[in-house]
């Protein structure tokens, strides 16, 4: 018997059994499309936390203050400005403030900062200015808004030159910032920037617990970075007190995460498909039972134990690879519905979904081997004998 001949069969037989064949390729239908959606989900979690960290380019250094104690100062955020390599410079601090305009009201985070904090994030002013370094150092009560706050409070018109009240203060809103998407967990679409030495006064305190730099260029960043590790180490001696991290360093630790994750939500569909082999060589078992008879009568004319072996081994292996077309097929589907529904980011791998559609008929080759070898083992007459 060639194998086209043998093909055949097996698709005759799937197609007289549809209901067994069906519930048979359930498990590697669901195996497949759960491999093939959940890695795509965990890519595209990976290359928006890529997307999200580049977005603040590649030369930002970003320092975190731990010490509550030893308080670390404007002069000293000047020792960092002298460090070779340093462009600029931008302190912040931040807190959670109540804005409101007339009877609108809203929640939002605040950011305490200076001019350069706009050039520093990348951020850009769609109305009116950005914070100059006159309006820090006069503490005038000037206010930009990020764009959804903007839109909250003053709907389509434009809120430069008008005020709002922070925290029952009222400030003269300057700017409005374009649309820039959060990052990091943090969105600057949702925030208010205020000049940093407002913030000090309006937040009660002169403590810096973080500042950004900005490298001249992403050559000079590890330069940077070890300049500004020696000036803040002259103030805290404890290395614990303090982190110095760059764009590259919390992109590695996200993609690390990220990754781990894709691999774990894709071993966990794999057991779908180990799970899906186990029902395939079950109903493979049930099958050589129930055609003992045809096997006895096949042998009895003429037909090799070859013959028997690699009928069933196709048919098993056919019944695998329909249900890793249908699973291919329906992982993409469900990706397409999870990016529709929840806007999320789905990356899908040709490689992986190859693998997933082999991986799927390897499944069917290694459990459809136990029960085509019972079968071609099957003596002629105890098969023909059989009820």
């Amino acid at each position: 018997m060639n194998l086209l001949t043998s093909i055949n069969m097996a698709l005759r037989n799937i197609r007289a059994n549809k209901t067994r064949a069906f519930l048979t390729m359930l498990g590697i239908i669901i195996g497949v499309s759960s491999v093939i959606v959940l890695v795509a989900i965990g890519q595209g979690s990976s290359k928006s936390v890529a997307d999200s960290v580049n977005s603040l380019g590649t030369n930002l250094i970003t320092v975190n203050i731990m010490n509550t104690d030893t308080p670390y100062t404007m002069d000293d955020i000047g020792q960092v400005q002298k460090v070779y390599g340093v462009k600029s410079i931008s302190p912040v601090l931040t807190g959670r403030v109540t804005v409101q305009n007339g009877s609108t009201s809203t929640q939002v985070a605040l950011t305490g900062t200076n001019a350069d904090y706009l050039t520093t994030r990348q951020l850009s002013v769609g109305d009116g200015r950005f914070i100059s370094t006159i309006d820090d150092q006069y503490r005038q009560k000037e206010v930009v808004l990020g764009s959804q706050v903007a839109q909250t409070l003053f709907g389509s018109a434009s809120p430069v030159n008008q005020s709002v009240l922070i925290n029952g203060n009222r400030y003269n809103v300057i700017g409005v910032l374009n649309t820039k998407g959060g990052s990091m967990g943090q969105s600057s679409d949702q925030s208010v920037f205020i000049p940093f030495s407002t913030a000090q006064r309006l937040l009660q305190t002169t403590h810096i617990t973080q500042f950004y730099a900005q490298a001249d260029n992403q050559q000079d960043v590890n330069i940077a970075m070890a300049g500004i590790q020696r000036a803040v180490g002259q103030v805290y001696s404890n290395t614990d007190d303090y982190t110095v991290i760059n764009q590259q360093d919390v992109m590695n630790a996200m993609d690390s995460v990220t990754q781990t994750m894709t691999m774990l939500l894709g071993g966990i569909a794999g057991i779908s498909l180990l799970v899906g082999g186990i029902g395939i060589m079950n109903i493979m078992f049930v099958s050589v039972t129930e055609r003992t008879r045809e096997i006895g009568i096949r042998k009895a004319i003429g037909a090799k134990r070859r013959d028997i072996l690699l009928q069933f081994l196709i048919e098993s292996t056919v019944l695998s690879m329909i249900g890793g077309l249908c699973g291919v097929a329906i992982g993409l589907l469900a990706g397409w519905i999870y990016t529709t529904v929840t806007g999320g980011l789905a990356v899908y791998s040709i490689t992986v979904i190859v693998f997933a559609f082999l991986f799927s008929a390897l499944i069917g080759i290694i459990f459809g081997v136990f029960p085509a070898n019972k079968a071609s083992k099957l003596s002629p007459i105890e098969a023909l004998r059989f009820e």
